[in-house]
Protein backbone atom coordinates (compact mmCIF):
# COMPACT_ATOMS: atom_id res chain seq x y z
CA UNK A 1 0.00 0.00 0.00
CA UNK A 2 1.33 3.27 -0.69
CA UNK A 3 0.72 5.81 1.58
CA UNK A 4 2.98 8.41 0.36
CA UNK A 5 1.44 12.64 0.04
CA UNK A 6 2.32 14.35 -2.56
CA UNK A 7 3.86 17.75 -0.89
CA UNK A 8 1.70 21.02 -1.53
CA UNK A 9 3.85 23.94 -2.95
CA UNK A 10 2.60 27.14 -2.90
CA UNK A 11 4.74 27.89 -6.16
CA UNK A 12 3.21 31.56 -6.41
CA UNK A 13 4.03 32.68 -2.85
CA UNK A 14 7.65 31.96 -4.05
CA UNK A 15 7.79 33.74 -7.31
CA UNK A 16 9.65 36.46 -6.32
CA UNK A 17 12.53 34.39 -4.82
CA UNK A 18 12.38 31.82 -7.91
CA UNK A 19 12.80 33.92 -10.61
CA UNK A 20 15.50 35.46 -9.21
CA UNK A 21 17.35 32.44 -8.62
CA UNK A 22 15.94 30.70 -12.13
CA UNK A 23 17.77 33.25 -13.78
CA UNK A 24 20.87 33.25 -12.00
CA UNK A 25 21.49 29.84 -13.07
CA UNK A 26 20.39 31.03 -16.52
CA UNK A 27 23.32 33.20 -16.29
CA UNK A 28 25.75 30.59 -15.31
CA UNK A 29 24.84 28.48 -18.64
CA UNK A 30 25.11 31.75 -20.26
CA UNK A 31 28.55 32.43 -18.98
CA UNK A 32 29.32 28.70 -19.65
CA UNK A 33 28.29 28.64 -23.41
CA UNK A 34 27.71 31.78 -24.82
CA UNK A 35 30.80 33.48 -26.69
CA UNK A 36 32.38 35.93 -24.83
CA UNK A 37 31.84 39.27 -26.86
CA UNK A 38 27.68 38.13 -26.55
CA UNK A 39 28.09 37.38 -22.84
CA UNK A 40 27.23 41.23 -21.67
CA UNK A 41 24.45 41.63 -24.10
CA UNK A 42 22.57 39.11 -22.83
CA UNK A 43 23.36 39.09 -18.89
CA UNK A 44 22.67 42.63 -18.90
CA UNK A 45 19.32 42.67 -19.97
CA UNK A 46 18.60 39.04 -17.96
CA UNK A 47 19.63 40.69 -14.55
CA UNK A 48 17.32 43.87 -15.03
CA UNK A 49 14.52 41.44 -16.31
CA UNK A 50 14.92 39.11 -13.64
CA UNK A 51 14.55 41.83 -10.55
CA UNK A 52 11.76 43.66 -12.99
CA UNK A 53 9.96 40.75 -13.06
CA UNK A 54 10.47 39.67 -9.50
CA UNK A 55 9.29 42.80 -8.10
CA UNK A 56 5.97 43.10 -10.26
CA UNK A 57 5.71 39.52 -8.87
CA UNK A 58 6.23 40.02 -5.21
CA UNK A 59 3.82 43.49 -6.04
CA UNK A 60 1.01 40.66 -6.93
CA UNK A 61 1.63 38.65 -3.82
CA UNK A 62 1.03 41.66 -1.78
CA UNK A 63 -2.56 42.01 -3.24
CA UNK A 64 -2.97 38.03 -2.63
CA UNK A 65 -1.66 38.39 0.96
CA UNK A 66 -3.63 42.06 1.78
CA UNK A 67 -7.26 40.12 0.49
CA UNK A 68 -6.39 36.54 1.46
CA UNK A 69 -4.15 36.67 4.83
CA UNK A 70 -0.72 35.64 5.72
CA UNK A 71 0.37 31.67 5.08
CA UNK A 72 3.31 29.23 5.98
CA UNK A 73 4.99 27.79 2.55
CA UNK A 74 7.05 24.76 2.52
CA UNK A 75 5.76 23.91 6.60
CA UNK A 76 6.80 27.00 7.77
CA UNK A 77 10.36 26.68 6.32
CA UNK A 78 9.14 30.65 4.59
CA UNK A 79 6.82 32.90 5.86
CA UNK A 80 4.70 35.15 3.16
CA UNK A 81 3.68 38.03 5.08
CA UNK A 82 2.77 41.52 4.43
CA UNK A 83 6.26 42.70 6.31
CA UNK A 84 7.91 39.55 4.60
CA UNK A 85 6.85 41.43 0.99
CA UNK A 86 7.92 45.11 1.85
CA UNK A 87 10.69 44.27 2.83
CA UNK A 88 11.63 42.32 -0.28
CA UNK A 89 10.52 45.15 -2.20
CA UNK A 90 12.76 47.40 -0.78
CA UNK A 91 15.42 45.09 -1.12
CA UNK A 92 14.52 44.43 -4.95
CA UNK A 93 14.21 48.59 -5.62
CA UNK A 94 17.32 49.24 -4.09
CA UNK A 95 18.93 45.69 -5.80
CA UNK A 96 17.73 47.21 -9.49
CA UNK A 97 18.93 50.87 -8.95
CA UNK A 98 22.53 48.93 -7.50
CA UNK A 99 22.94 46.74 -10.24
CA UNK A 100 22.89 49.77 -12.94
CA UNK A 101 25.65 51.07 -11.06
CA UNK A 102 27.90 47.78 -11.38
CA UNK A 103 26.85 47.57 -15.21
CA UNK A 104 28.01 50.78 -15.86
CA UNK A 105 31.22 51.26 -18.09
CA UNK A 106 33.09 54.79 -17.66
CA UNK A 107 34.07 56.62 -20.93
CA UNK A 108 37.68 54.33 -20.81
CA UNK A 109 35.20 51.09 -21.27
CA UNK A 110 36.87 49.99 -18.44
CA UNK A 111 34.19 49.53 -15.49
CA UNK A 112 35.04 48.88 -12.05
CA UNK A 113 35.79 45.20 -12.14
CA UNK A 114 39.49 43.79 -12.95
CA UNK A 115 40.22 42.05 -16.37
CA UNK A 116 41.04 38.99 -14.91
CA UNK A 117 40.31 38.54 -11.30
CA UNK A 118 41.85 35.00 -10.92
CA UNK A 119 45.48 36.16 -12.51
CA UNK A 120 47.99 37.58 -10.57
CA UNK A 121 48.51 41.84 -9.59
CA UNK A 122 50.83 42.93 -11.69
CA UNK A 123 51.44 39.65 -13.97
CA UNK A 124 51.92 39.58 -17.63
CA UNK A 125 48.29 37.33 -17.53
CA UNK A 126 46.48 40.77 -15.93
CA UNK A 127 48.25 42.79 -18.94
CA UNK A 128 47.26 40.09 -21.29
CA UNK A 129 43.50 40.43 -20.46
CA UNK A 130 43.59 44.29 -20.49
CA UNK A 131 44.94 44.19 -23.73
CA UNK A 132 42.12 42.02 -25.02
CA UNK A 133 39.49 44.52 -23.51
CA UNK A 134 38.10 41.11 -21.18
CA UNK A 135 35.11 42.09 -18.95
CA UNK A 136 34.13 40.02 -16.54
CA UNK A 137 30.94 39.54 -17.14
CA UNK A 138 29.75 36.59 -13.96
CA UNK A 139 29.50 39.96 -11.55
CA UNK A 140 25.71 39.57 -13.05
CA UNK A 141 24.99 36.08 -12.02
CA UNK A 142 26.96 36.64 -8.73
CA UNK A 143 24.87 39.68 -7.92
CA UNK A 144 21.76 37.58 -8.60
CA UNK A 145 22.40 34.80 -6.71
CA UNK A 146 23.51 37.66 -3.53
CA UNK A 147 19.63 38.77 -3.71
CA UNK A 148 18.34 35.53 -4.21
CA UNK A 149 19.61 35.17 -0.63
CA UNK A 150 18.77 38.19 0.49
CA UNK A 151 15.20 38.09 -0.78
CA UNK A 152 14.72 34.43 1.58
CA UNK A 153 16.46 35.95 4.54
CA UNK A 154 13.29 38.12 5.50
CA UNK A 155 11.24 36.05 4.91
CA UNK A 156 12.80 32.48 6.76
CA UNK A 157 10.58 30.65 8.75
CA UNK A 158 13.16 28.70 10.66
CA UNK A 159 16.72 28.55 11.44
CA UNK A 160 17.79 26.40 8.78
CA UNK A 161 16.03 27.83 6.27
CA UNK A 162 17.93 31.79 7.42
CA UNK A 163 21.61 29.88 7.28
CA UNK A 164 21.16 28.80 3.94
CA UNK A 165 20.04 32.25 2.96
CA UNK A 166 22.71 33.81 5.28
CA UNK A 167 25.49 32.01 3.27
CA UNK A 168 23.54 32.45 -0.58
CA UNK A 169 23.69 35.90 -0.04
CA UNK A 170 27.67 36.51 1.17
CA UNK A 171 29.42 33.67 -0.93
CA UNK A 172 28.57 36.05 -4.00
CA UNK A 173 29.64 38.96 -1.86
CA UNK A 174 32.98 37.46 -1.21
CA UNK A 175 33.59 36.69 -4.69
CA UNK A 176 32.51 40.30 -6.03
CA UNK A 177 34.60 41.95 -3.10
CA UNK A 178 37.83 40.75 -4.62
CA UNK A 179 37.25 41.79 -8.08
CA UNK A 180 38.24 45.26 -8.09
CA UNK A 181 39.86 46.35 -11.30
CA UNK A 182 42.05 48.85 -9.62
CA UNK A 183 44.05 48.84 -6.21
CA UNK A 184 43.58 44.40 -6.80
CA UNK A 185 45.92 43.78 -3.85
CA UNK A 186 43.78 45.96 -1.01
CA UNK A 187 40.38 44.45 -2.94
CA UNK A 188 42.04 40.77 -2.01
CA UNK A 189 43.00 41.36 1.07
CA UNK A 190 39.39 42.72 1.91
CA UNK A 191 37.78 39.76 0.36
CA UNK A 192 39.78 37.64 2.36
CA UNK A 193 39.08 39.44 5.80
CA UNK A 194 35.14 39.61 4.65
CA UNK A 195 35.94 35.66 3.61
CA UNK A 196 37.37 34.96 7.34
CA UNK A 197 35.25 36.92 9.48
CA UNK A 198 32.34 35.76 8.11
CA UNK A 199 33.44 32.22 8.35
CA UNK A 200 33.83 32.84 12.12
CA UNK A 201 30.40 34.42 12.63
CA UNK A 202 28.44 31.41 10.64
CA UNK A 203 30.20 29.12 13.48
CA UNK A 204 28.32 31.55 16.09
CA UNK A 205 25.13 31.33 13.91
CA UNK A 206 25.41 27.49 13.65
CA UNK A 207 26.05 27.30 17.57
CA UNK A 208 23.24 29.30 18.38
CA UNK A 209 20.90 27.13 16.06
CA UNK A 210 22.04 23.96 17.93
CA UNK A 211 21.32 25.19 21.02
CA UNK A 212 17.93 26.37 20.56
CA UNK A 213 17.38 23.14 18.79
CA UNK A 214 18.25 21.59 22.11
CA UNK A 215 15.84 23.35 23.86
CA UNK A 216 13.15 23.30 21.71
CA UNK A 217 13.15 20.21 19.98
CA UNK A 218 12.30 22.45 16.43
CA UNK A 219 14.41 25.10 14.26
CA UNK A 220 11.25 26.58 13.08
CA UNK A 221 10.53 30.25 14.72
CA UNK A 222 6.95 29.29 15.76
CA UNK A 223 7.53 26.08 17.60
CA UNK A 224 11.05 27.73 19.94
CA UNK A 225 8.36 30.31 20.65
CA UNK A 226 5.65 27.81 22.00
CA UNK A 227 9.13 26.03 24.08
CA UNK A 228 10.31 29.38 25.32
CA UNK A 229 6.20 29.69 27.14
CA UNK A 230 6.59 26.11 28.49
CA UNK A 231 10.00 25.25 29.03
CA UNK A 232 11.21 27.24 32.00
CA UNK A 233 13.69 24.88 33.02
CA UNK A 234 16.57 26.19 30.66
CA UNK A 235 16.59 29.01 29.83
CA UNK A 236 19.79 29.78 29.74
CA UNK A 237 19.92 27.67 26.67
CA UNK A 238 17.37 30.22 24.70
CA UNK A 239 19.37 32.80 25.72
CA UNK A 240 22.41 31.78 24.80
CA UNK A 241 21.00 30.37 21.73
CA UNK A 242 19.31 33.71 20.61
CA UNK A 243 22.45 35.79 21.59
CA UNK A 244 24.49 33.69 18.98
CA UNK A 245 22.37 33.67 16.65
CA UNK A 246 22.16 37.99 16.68
CA UNK A 247 25.98 37.70 16.48
CA UNK A 248 25.93 36.42 12.96
CA UNK A 249 23.36 39.21 11.99
CA UNK A 250 24.64 41.81 13.71
CA UNK A 251 27.98 40.87 11.69
CA UNK A 252 25.83 41.10 8.68
CA UNK A 253 24.61 44.81 9.89
CA UNK A 254 28.21 45.97 11.12
CA UNK A 255 27.17 46.38 14.11
CA UNK A 256 30.55 47.07 16.73
CA UNK A 257 32.02 45.20 18.46
CA UNK A 258 31.40 42.50 14.67
CA UNK A 259 32.56 45.64 12.50
CA UNK A 260 35.64 45.37 11.83
CA UNK A 261 35.50 44.27 8.43
CA UNK A 262 33.01 47.09 7.16
CA UNK A 263 35.67 50.16 6.85
CA UNK A 264 38.29 47.73 4.68
CA UNK A 265 35.78 45.68 2.56
CA UNK A 266 34.00 48.81 1.74
CA UNK A 267 37.23 50.49 0.73
CA UNK A 268 38.65 47.65 -0.96
CA UNK A 269 36.06 46.25 -2.95
CA UNK A 270 34.88 47.86 -6.07
CA UNK A 271 32.85 50.80 -5.72
CA UNK A 272 29.27 49.53 -7.54
CA UNK A 273 29.51 46.21 -4.88
CA UNK A 274 30.47 48.35 -1.84
CA UNK A 275 27.05 50.53 -2.43
CA UNK A 276 24.94 47.36 -3.43
CA UNK A 277 26.42 45.48 -0.31
CA UNK A 278 26.15 48.76 2.17
CA UNK A 279 22.66 48.92 1.29
CA UNK A 280 20.77 45.39 0.17
CA UNK A 281 22.88 43.34 2.83
CA UNK A 282 21.68 45.57 5.38
CA UNK A 283 18.00 45.75 4.73
CA UNK A 284 17.67 41.68 3.84
CA UNK A 285 19.46 41.61 7.55
CA UNK A 286 17.68 43.72 9.95
CA UNK A 287 14.74 42.05 8.44
CA UNK A 288 15.39 38.80 9.29
CA UNK A 289 16.86 40.51 12.52
CA UNK A 290 13.11 41.68 13.80
CA UNK A 291 11.33 38.74 12.19
CA UNK A 292 13.82 36.59 14.62
CA UNK A 293 13.51 38.45 17.77
CA UNK A 294 9.87 39.56 17.50
CA UNK A 295 9.14 35.87 17.11
CA UNK A 296 11.47 33.80 18.74
CA UNK A 297 12.64 36.82 21.78
CA UNK A 298 9.60 38.36 22.70
CA UNK A 299 9.54 37.01 25.72
CA UNK A 300 13.33 37.23 26.38
CA UNK A 301 13.29 40.97 25.94
CA UNK A 302 14.38 41.90 29.45
CA UNK A 303 16.84 39.84 29.19
CA UNK A 304 18.39 40.61 26.34
CA UNK A 305 17.61 43.90 27.23
CA UNK A 306 21.89 44.97 28.67
CA UNK A 307 23.33 43.19 26.00
CA UNK A 308 22.17 45.06 23.14
CA UNK A 309 21.81 48.61 24.74
CA UNK A 310 25.86 47.82 24.88
CA UNK A 311 25.61 46.86 21.45
CA UNK A 312 23.67 50.17 20.40
CA UNK A 313 26.02 52.25 22.67
CA UNK A 314 29.13 50.88 21.24
CA UNK A 315 28.19 51.14 17.78
CA UNK A 316 26.71 54.73 17.85
CA UNK A 317 30.03 55.56 19.43
CA UNK A 318 32.39 53.72 17.48
CA UNK A 319 30.37 54.63 14.30
CA UNK A 320 30.44 58.69 14.99
CA UNK A 321 33.92 58.86 16.55
CA UNK A 322 36.36 57.07 13.82
CA UNK A 323 33.66 58.46 10.70
CA UNK A 324 35.36 61.97 12.28
CA UNK A 325 38.74 61.25 11.75
CA UNK A 326 38.56 59.66 8.32
CA UNK A 327 40.29 60.95 5.17
CA UNK A 328 38.61 58.48 2.38
CA UNK A 329 35.50 58.71 0.97
CA UNK A 330 34.68 54.91 1.07
CA UNK A 331 35.70 54.76 4.69
CA UNK A 332 34.08 57.32 5.96
CA UNK A 333 30.72 56.27 4.57
CA UNK A 334 31.52 52.81 5.74
CA UNK A 335 31.83 54.35 9.58
CA UNK A 336 28.54 55.85 8.81
CA UNK A 337 26.91 52.84 8.08
CA UNK A 338 28.25 51.85 11.52
CA UNK A 339 26.38 54.66 13.41
CA UNK A 340 23.18 53.60 11.61
CA UNK A 341 23.06 50.39 12.33
CA UNK A 342 22.94 51.66 15.91
CA UNK A 343 20.04 54.20 15.46
CA UNK A 344 17.81 51.23 13.67
CA UNK A 345 18.81 48.98 16.35
CA UNK A 346 17.21 51.38 19.08
CA UNK A 347 13.97 50.78 17.49
CA UNK A 348 14.52 46.66 16.93
CA UNK A 349 15.51 46.64 20.24
CA UNK A 350 11.85 48.30 21.36
CA UNK A 351 9.93 45.51 20.48
CA UNK A 352 7.13 47.58 19.68
CA UNK A 353 5.14 46.79 16.11
CA UNK A 354 5.85 50.67 15.22
CA UNK A 355 9.38 49.26 15.04
CA UNK A 356 8.64 47.17 11.72
CA UNK A 357 7.41 50.06 9.81
CA UNK A 358 9.72 52.54 11.31
CA UNK A 359 12.72 50.63 10.14
CA UNK A 360 11.37 49.62 6.52
CA UNK A 361 11.21 53.56 6.02
CA UNK A 362 14.69 53.79 7.49
CA UNK A 363 16.40 51.10 5.43
CA UNK A 364 14.66 52.51 2.57
CA UNK A 365 16.13 55.79 2.98
CA UNK A 366 19.63 54.98 3.89
CA UNK A 367 19.49 52.44 0.90
CA UNK A 368 18.51 54.97 -1.72
CA UNK A 369 20.95 57.50 -0.61
CA UNK A 370 23.94 54.89 -0.08
CA UNK A 371 23.21 53.42 -3.47
CA UNK A 372 23.56 56.83 -4.65
CA UNK A 373 26.43 58.16 -2.83
CA UNK A 374 28.54 55.51 -4.03
CA UNK A 375 27.31 55.96 -7.65
CA UNK A 376 28.90 59.12 -7.28
CA UNK A 377 32.12 58.20 -6.03
CA UNK A 378 32.16 55.87 -9.28
CA UNK A 379 32.36 58.66 -11.54
CA UNK A 380 34.39 61.45 -9.57
CA UNK A 381 38.08 60.03 -10.45
CA UNK A 382 41.88 60.99 -10.19
CA UNK A 383 43.48 62.58 -13.14
CA UNK A 384 47.65 62.76 -13.45
CA UNK A 385 48.84 64.11 -16.36
CA UNK A 386 45.77 63.74 -18.51
CA UNK A 387 45.63 59.88 -17.64
CA UNK A 388 42.44 59.10 -15.88
CA UNK A 389 42.99 56.69 -13.13
CA UNK A 390 41.18 54.96 -10.01
CA UNK A 391 37.94 56.64 -7.97
CA UNK A 392 39.29 60.00 -6.12
CA UNK A 393 37.97 58.46 -2.67
CA UNK A 394 40.67 61.28 -1.02
CA UNK A 395 38.64 64.08 0.29
CA UNK A 396 41.14 66.76 -0.87
CA UNK A 397 40.20 65.50 -4.11
CA UNK A 398 36.58 66.52 -3.98
CA UNK A 399 37.47 70.29 -3.55
CA UNK A 400 35.77 72.35 -5.46
CA UNK A 401 33.24 69.92 -7.41
CA UNK A 402 30.26 71.90 -6.98
CA UNK A 403 31.70 74.60 -9.08
CA UNK A 404 33.26 71.86 -12.07
CA UNK A 405 30.56 70.04 -11.67
CA UNK A 406 27.42 71.21 -9.95
CA UNK A 407 24.64 68.94 -10.64
CA UNK A 408 26.48 65.54 -9.58
CA UNK A 409 27.89 67.95 -6.41
CA UNK A 410 24.48 69.01 -5.62
CA UNK A 411 23.29 64.89 -5.67
CA UNK A 412 26.25 63.79 -3.25
CA UNK A 413 24.57 66.98 -1.34
CA UNK A 414 21.23 65.68 -0.64
CA UNK A 415 22.58 61.94 0.17
CA UNK A 416 25.05 63.09 2.67
CA UNK A 417 21.59 65.74 3.98
CA UNK A 418 19.92 62.56 4.29
CA UNK A 419 22.40 60.55 6.00
CA UNK A 420 22.84 63.78 8.70
CA UNK A 421 18.87 63.45 9.36
CA UNK A 422 17.96 66.78 7.56
CA UNK A 423 14.29 67.33 7.24
CA UNK A 424 12.65 67.15 3.75
CA UNK A 425 15.08 64.68 3.02
CA UNK A 426 14.41 60.54 3.55
CA UNK A 427 16.72 60.21 6.53
CA UNK A 428 14.91 62.62 8.60
CA UNK A 429 11.91 60.80 8.38
CA UNK A 430 13.85 57.38 9.05
CA UNK A 431 15.39 59.04 11.91
CA UNK A 432 12.03 60.18 13.80
CA UNK A 433 9.84 57.15 13.10
CA UNK A 434 12.41 54.72 14.41
CA UNK A 435 13.50 56.94 17.56
CA UNK A 436 9.97 57.33 17.96
CA UNK A 437 9.77 53.43 18.24
CA UNK A 438 12.33 53.91 20.99
CA UNK A 439 10.61 56.26 22.62
CA UNK A 440 7.66 54.47 22.98
CA UNK A 441 9.65 51.05 23.84
CA UNK A 442 11.02 53.16 26.82
CA UNK A 443 14.80 53.26 25.18
CA UNK A 444 14.53 57.57 25.30
CA UNK A 445 18.19 57.54 27.08
CA UNK A 446 19.47 55.62 23.44
CA UNK A 447 17.46 58.48 21.26
CA UNK A 448 18.98 60.55 23.14
CA UNK A 449 22.09 59.62 22.69
CA UNK A 450 21.42 58.84 18.71
CA UNK A 451 20.38 62.69 18.13
CA UNK A 452 23.50 63.28 19.95
CA UNK A 453 25.27 61.24 17.99
CA UNK A 454 23.74 62.77 14.27
CA UNK A 455 24.88 66.14 15.33
CA UNK A 456 27.81 64.94 15.39
CA UNK A 457 27.84 62.82 12.50
CA UNK A 458 26.49 65.63 10.59
CA UNK A 459 29.79 67.46 11.09
CA UNK A 460 31.95 65.07 8.31
CA UNK A 461 29.32 64.77 6.08
CA UNK A 462 29.16 68.68 5.71
CA UNK A 463 32.85 68.74 6.02
CA UNK A 464 32.71 67.06 2.18
CA UNK A 465 30.04 69.33 1.68
CA UNK A 466 32.28 71.85 2.23
CA UNK A 467 34.69 70.84 -0.03
CA UNK A 468 32.57 70.45 -2.84
CA UNK A 469 30.93 74.03 -2.72
CA UNK A 470 33.42 76.07 -0.66
CA UNK A 471 36.83 75.27 -1.62
CA UNK A 472 38.65 76.41 -5.06
CA UNK A 473 39.30 73.24 -7.26
CA UNK A 474 42.70 71.67 -7.17
CA UNK A 475 44.60 69.91 -9.83
CA UNK A 476 44.22 66.03 -10.34
CA UNK A 477 39.83 65.84 -10.10
CA UNK A 478 37.86 64.51 -12.91
CA UNK A 479 34.55 63.44 -13.45
CA UNK A 480 34.33 60.40 -16.07
CA UNK A 481 31.08 60.20 -18.34
CA UNK A 482 29.71 56.83 -18.50
CA UNK A 483 27.14 55.16 -20.38
CA UNK A 484 24.78 57.05 -18.52
CA UNK A 485 23.23 53.45 -16.37
CA UNK A 486 25.07 55.58 -13.23
CA UNK A 487 23.08 59.07 -13.74
CA UNK A 488 19.83 57.44 -14.04
CA UNK A 489 20.56 55.68 -10.32
CA UNK A 490 21.78 59.08 -8.99
CA UNK A 491 18.25 60.56 -10.57
CA UNK A 492 16.02 57.74 -9.04
CA UNK A 493 17.74 57.71 -5.67
CA UNK A 494 17.85 61.82 -5.46
CA UNK A 495 13.94 61.42 -6.19
CA UNK A 496 13.28 59.17 -4.28
CA UNK A 497 14.99 60.19 -1.51
CA UNK A 498 13.47 63.96 -1.20
CA UNK A 499 9.91 62.03 -2.16
CA UNK A 500 10.61 60.23 1.41
CA UNK A 501 11.47 63.55 2.90
CA UNK A 502 8.47 66.06 1.29
CA UNK A 503 6.01 63.82 0.77
CA UNK A 504 6.48 60.64 3.95
CA UNK A 505 2.87 59.93 4.70
CA UNK A 506 2.09 58.08 1.58
CA UNK A 507 5.59 55.65 2.76
CA UNK A 508 4.70 55.78 6.14
CA UNK A 509 0.78 54.74 5.32
CA UNK A 510 2.66 51.78 3.43
CA UNK A 511 4.39 50.90 5.67
CA UNK A 512 1.89 50.86 8.50
CA UNK A 513 -0.18 48.18 7.06
CA UNK A 514 2.89 46.21 6.39
CA UNK A 515 3.84 45.66 10.23
CA UNK A 516 2.41 42.64 10.20
CA UNK A 517 4.04 39.19 11.13
CA UNK A 518 2.93 35.75 10.40
CA UNK A 519 4.51 33.83 13.65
Amino acid sequence: MNDFVSPMIEWGALMPSLIVAASAVIAVLVEAFAPRKARRPIQLPLALLALAGSLVAAVWRWTVVVGQGEQTVGGGQLIEDRFGLATQLVILVCAMIGLLVIADRSQLKDGAFAASSASRPGSAEEREAIQARIEQTEIFPLTLFAVTGMMVFPVAGDLLTLFIALEVLSLPLYVLSGMARRKRLISQEAALKYFLLGAFSSAFFLMGIALLYGYSGSVRFADIMVASSVNVSADWLLITGIILVLIGLLFKVGAVPFHAWTPDVYQGAPTPVTGFMAACTKIAAFGAMLRFLYVVATGMAWDLELVLTAIVVLTIFVGTVMGLVQNDVKRMLAYSSIAHAGFILIGVMSFEQRALSGTLVYLLAYGLATVGAFAVVTLVREENQGTITGEATSLESWAGLGKRHPLLAGAMLVFLLSFAGIPLTGGFTGKFVVFAAGIEGGHWPLVLLAILASVATAFFYFRLAQLMFFTEPGEGQTVVSSEGMSLVAIAVCVAGTLALGIVPQFFLSIADSAAVLLP
